[in-house]
Parts: C-alpha cells; sequence; structure tokens
C-alpha cells in the first residue's frame, strides 16, 4: 500500500510561561539566527516532556524527533502516558499547529475530531451545526446535504435536531460531531479520545464505523486512546509514545505489550488492601491483601497471564474451620464468576498452624475473559463467622491483547473464555 503520512525528524517544542522568550533581547537573538539559517539556539537547552521530573529549563519537547510511515488503509492506535505527545501529534497531522522542526507529508483529505464539539456554535441548531461544522472539514453543501439523513440517524439526536446544541448534554454533543467527522469522504480520519465520552452503546457504534472507514472504505484511521481493548479490537498497528519520542511502532499487540510491561514500573506493582482491625480476632490476625502482577495502569491485567492473590496472615492461635479466600463478581452484570478458598483441594477441613503466614492462589491464564471484575477477600470460621466480607473490593480489568485464541476475530462470548485441552480420537473400523 502507497504511504498517505510520511513523518520524518519531527519535533514540537513549547515555552514555558511567558509568550515569547521572555525578553526583547532573546527574540532578537532568536529572529538573528533564524534569519542567517542557524538553529534557535534557545530550543538547544530544551528538556524532553517527563512530568515526573521538575525541570531546569523553561523550553519543553513535546515531541523529538518522530520518524514513521502510515500507509494507505492502516488503522493506527496511537497510545501512550498523558503527556506523552499523543494529542500534539495529530493537531500537527490535522494542521492546526505547525512543527517546531521536521516534515509531514500527508496525501489525501482529512476528517479530525479532536475535541468534542470542535466548531459547533452553541446557539444554532443541531441541523444548522451540522452544515456549519460540515463546511469546516472540507465538505460542500450537496455532500452534507445527500449524506444529512445519514448523519442524524447516526448520532441517534434526531428528536433534538432542531434544538440549539447548547442544551445538548456532552454525550450528545459528541454523538453529533463524530457522526459529522465520520461521514466526511475523507482518505484520512483523526480520533482523539472520542470514545471516552458517550455510553457502551455509541462507543461500539464508533468503534464499528471506524472498523468501516478503514477496512471497507480502505481508508487510514489515526485513533489515540487509553482503552488498550478498543485499540486491539480496531488497529492493525500501534506507536507508543513516551515522553515525546517513539518507543516502538509496528505489530498492535507487540506494541501494546510493550506499553504495558514498561509502564509497570511507574505504578505499585501490587494491588492490596491493608485490614483494619476488626477483620480480626483473638485467633488471628489479618495483615493484607494483594493482588498482582499488574500492568499499565493500576488495574490492567493480561488475559492470557496469571493472576496470583495473597493474604499476609498472623495465626495466633490454630482455629479449626479457619477458611481464606476471595470471591470474583463481574462488575458490568453483578454476577458471581467463582468463590474460592485455601482449602477447595482439600478431601477435609485443615487448620492452619500457628506463626506468620502468606497464602496465595493463582488464577489461572485464558480462564476469565477481558472486562472488568470485583475482588473481594473473603475470610471466615466456618459455619460460625466472617472475619471479612465483601467489605473490601479490588476493581481489575481484564484485557486480552496477545493471548491464546487466535482463531477468534474478536473476544470470545461469556463472562469465561477457559482455554481447554481437547482430546480427538479417530475410531478404525
Amino acid at each position: 500500500m502507497p504511504s498517505v503520512i510520511k513523518v520524518e525528524n519531527l519535533s514540537k517544542a513549547y515555552h514555558l510561561g511567558e509568550i515569547g522568550t521572555g525578553t526583547i533581547s532573546r527574540d532578537l537573538e532568536r529572529f538573528w539566527a533564524k534569519v542567517r539559517g542557524k538553529d534557535d539556539p534557545f530550543l538547544k537547552i530544551g528538556e524532553t516532556n517527563d512530568r515526573s521530573k521538575k525541570g531546569k529549563s523553561d523550553v519543553v519537547w513535546s515531541l523529538k524527533d518522530l520518524d514513521f510511515d502510515i500507509a494507505q488503509g492502516d488503522a493506527v492506535g496511537i497510545i501512550g502516558r498523558n503527556g506523552a505527545g499523543k494529542s500534539t501529534l495529530l493537531k500537527i497531522l490535522s494542521r492546526i499547529t505547525s512543527p517546531t522542526s521536521g516534515s509531514v507529508k500527508i496525501k489525501g483529505r482529512i476528517a479530525s475530531l479532536l475535541e468534542v464539539g470542535t466548531g459547533f456554535h452553541p446557539e444554532l441548531t443541531g441541523r444548522e451545526n451540522i452544515y456549519l461544522n460540515g463546511a469546516i472539514l472540507g465538505m460542500r453543501k450537496a455532500e452534507i446535504k445527500r449524506k444529512f439523513d445519514e448523519i442524524v440517524d447516526f448520532s441517534g439526536v434526531e428528536r433534538y435536531i432542531d434544538t440549539p446544541v447548547k442544551r445538548y448534554s456532552s454525550g450528545m454533543y459528541v454523538r453529533l460531531a463524530f457522526a459529522v467527522a465520520a461521514h466526511l469522504e475523507s482518505e484520512i480520519m483523526i480520533v482523539d479520545e472520542v470514545l471516552a465520552v458517550g455510553d457502551a452503546e455509541f462507543q461500539k457504534k464508533c468503534l464499528g464505523k471506524m472498523a468501516d472507514v478503514s477496512k471497507v472504505g480502505n481508508r487510514t484511521v489515526l485513533f489515540v486512546s487509553h482503552n488498550m481493548g478498543a485499540i486491539n479490537q480496531l488497529c492493525n498497528n500501534a506507536i507508543y509514545l513516551h515522553n515525546g519520542s517513539v518507543a516502538a511502532y509496528g505489530d498492535k499487540s507487540a506494541v501494546i505489550e510493550n506499553y504495558l510491561t514498561n509502564n509497570t514500573s511507574n505504578y505499585n506493582r501490587e494491588l492490596s488492601v491493608a485490614f483494619d482491625e476488626q477483620e480480626s480476632d483473638e485467633d488471628t490476625c489479618l495483615n493484607s491483601f494483594e493482588i498482582y502482577p499488574h500492568f499499565a495502569d493500576v488495574n490492567d491485567f493480561l488475559t492470557h497471564k496469571d493472576i496470583e492473590v495473597a493474604y499476609d496472615v498472623r495465626i495466633i492461635k490454630p482455629a479449626p474451620g479457619l477458611r481464606i479466600g476471595f470471591e470474583i463478581m463481574h462488575h458490568a452484570t453483578e454476577q458471581c464468576v467463582f468463590r474460592s478458598f485455601h482449602d477447595d483441594s482439600y478431601e477435609t477441613a485443615s487448620t492452619l498452624e500457628q506463626g506468620n503466614l502468606r497464602l496465595s492462589g493463582i488464577i489461572p491464564a485464558n480462564l476469565l475473559n477481558k472486562g472488568e471484575y470485583i475482588v473481594y477477600p473473603i475470610v471466615g470460621l466456618h459455619n460460625e463467622k466472617w472475619l471479612c466480607f465483601h467489605r473490601y473490593s479490588i476493581l481489575i480489568n481484564l484485557v486480552n491483547i496477545g493471548g491464546v485464541n487466535k482463531l477468534y476475530a474478536e473476544n470470545r462470548p461469556g463472562i469465561m473464555a477457559p482455554s481447554i485441552d481437547w482430546n480427538i480420537l479417530y475410531e478404525t473400523n
């Protein structure tokens, strides 16, 4: 496929604080360097955009020396932590801002949706804003008129189409704005976090539309999101930006796993609960409950990796019938998936001996399907009392990236998606 976006040595610097360089003499130095064809002298001391460190320079490189090619028909996800330069890159590609250095070559018309309702006038109706926004995006009146009914139907705001958009909710706003951008007959579609607004039905609709634009229409899609599941579903390639530089670019699964793995160090490796005194009695002292290893943001786990749950407990006096375990509930349906205790595999009840103990259990890889789950620590004396039951909860999010289910274009239906070994036996006559 021919290249439609070619980025070479792309960089963007911002001056912190006041506009300009702060003094007339420094502005003159920059102007004289530009006249002589020299580099900006104040950009030489610029620093990478690392928000976790206190910098010394008032010049920050939001993007630094980016190089990549995007082919026609590619759906490319752009991922990275907040402040990595994702939105800046999209603004440069959309020609909203210009780069400090480097070049961007683009073939074709661009439809961009960078902020909700950009180009909408609050006093105008939804109908009027469709024509206004379409014109801003480069659509001709005849083209907008031809697609008007399709746009309104996709947005789902037909009842309010003649109402001023200032009375729209944020969800209605983004539905209409996305609908206009999605129906522009462009070669390149750029979307920045539009799925952060709107309900689950609309998010699914957006993903389906962007997939159609890319696969059926053979148009290029650039999609920024923190939702790794959405990136994995929609895109075939991904760009991982870290502190303004390209840390990885290529196949989506490899890039996403690179991002998740590299971001583990930015968070505590363990999701833990420290128990209050009321969860202990004279025989048993509960200290903590932990879940690990997690990736990316604090609750992201991979479906094809084991998940370990562990307790830190002090047994003051052996207590017959003491059972320590956890329960997993599917967040969306509030349905109990399963409950497990430390003695599930025992034929008879066992008594934990005195001392400091670490009890751990493994949720096997490829057992739970992608989605959000609530994990509850549960401890009790069998048929007598609970020490801890549903008082604490930890929300975990499982994402299916690079899993074993290669034969499925999408995730399998159901809450659980176990990888079951099958035996095939051919009978002989």
